[in-house]
């Protein structure tokens, strides 16, 4: 059994195919950060048109690397929401032409769902049930996870995510698209002189607010000299708090469930002092940590395409239509 992953929610083009007792055979992506980065951000009509032009070319692509025909493949899985809506449209309208075409099913895949079950692609996966923190692009989430399907929302964004907090801020510092990985490169150069807020870790609770501390970052930045190093010891400051915040966000989850088993995916995870913290946090609880690795943390065929899988085998195929939703909550899985 063979299903092909489709991902177009924003600002790459991923495909991938899965097989049930082989696991990943093969994925493609191809990323549009050198035309947005002209902007100073994605732009989404843009980034429509371009995964018009690049879907069908690379299924084609990956279909002949991975030595197959259209006739072998079982299923098709694509990205249903949330994200951009014109980019939404092309993977689903892609998917379902090619499923009434090859007389096959089509699976609407929730994108923070394809992020949250990318460790299962990883040699050691982890096993359920686990606390699953997601950081990407607009997304921060925390979810007490039963198994596949089996979601409790715990904590979330009430205003600025993780990642839009990052890329905001490195805009107020002047640095260039993408800003979230400039700022993590910066900070490397930096020297702890600052220190921030840790947003809303002094009361109850395990939601996340990180509008405040960019405010906090550009405050910081227009009482400086402006200077390179200002820049650097700011980005250090700021990836900090962000860091120590979600490690006592973590905390708390684990502690709140009873659960000893972490996952952490989504773009944001890649960053190497989010990494260090929350691994360091992990050792003193006594529990174990599972991260996706580096290339399944952004945007991918590889996740849509084994949580296609597992949609799959519990009967979830889709009726034929064209089914996009920009915005649509977990919780409602």
């Amino acid at each position: 059994m063979y299903i092909l992953g489709i991902e177009t929610s924003c600002d790459e083009t991923g495909v991938a195919i899965y097989h049930a007792q082989r696991g990943l055979c093969h994925h493609l992506l191809y990323s549009q950060i050198d035309m947005h980065s002209e902007y100073g951000g994605v732009v989404p009509e843009l980034a429509s048109r371009d995964h018009i032009r690049k879907l069908i070319p690379l299924i084609q692509q990956l279909l002949r690397e991975s030595d197959l025909v259209a006739a072998e493949i079982s299923a098709i899985a694509y990205t249903a929401g949330p994200g951009l809506m014109g980019a939404l449209l092309v993977g689903a309208a892609v998917a379902q032409s090619l499923a009434m075409a090859w007389q096959i099913p089509a699976i609407a895949v929730h994108h923070m769902e394809g992020h949250l079950l990318a460790p299962m692609l990883e040699e050691n996966p982890p096993e359920f049930p686990f606390v699953a923190l997601l950081i990407s692009g607009g997304h921060t989430l925390l979810i007490a996870v039963r198994g596949v399907g089996q979601y409790q929302l715990l904590g979330e964004s009430l205003d600025d995510a993780a990642g839009e907090a990052f890329d905001k801020t490195a805009k107020l510092l002047g640095l260039s698209y993408p800003g979230g990985v400039k700022l993590s490169e910066l900070a490397k150069q930096g020297q702890p002189r600052f220190r921030f807020p840790r947003p809303m870790t002094d009361r109850p609770g395990l939601d996340f607010s990180f509008s405040g501390l960019k405010t906090f970052a550009l405050t910081t930045f227009q009482k400086s000299e402006q200077t390179l190093q200002d820049k650097a010891d700011i980005a250090l400051a700021f990836q900090d708090a962000i860091a120590e915040t979600m490690v006592i966000k973590c905390r708390r989850a684990m502690q709140q469930t009873g659960l000893t088993r972490l996952v952490v995916a989504g773009g944001v995870s890649a960053n190497s002092q989010i990494r260090c913290q929350l691994i360091e946090m992990i050792k003193k609880e006594g529990g174990n940590i599972y991260f996706p690795r580096p290339e399944f943390c952004t945007d991918n065929g590889a996740m849509i395409a084994y949580a296609g899988y597992q949609r799959f085998l519990s009967g979830e195929i889709q009726d034929i239509e064209i089914f996009a939703r920009p915005r649509w909550s977990m919780s409602e899985l």
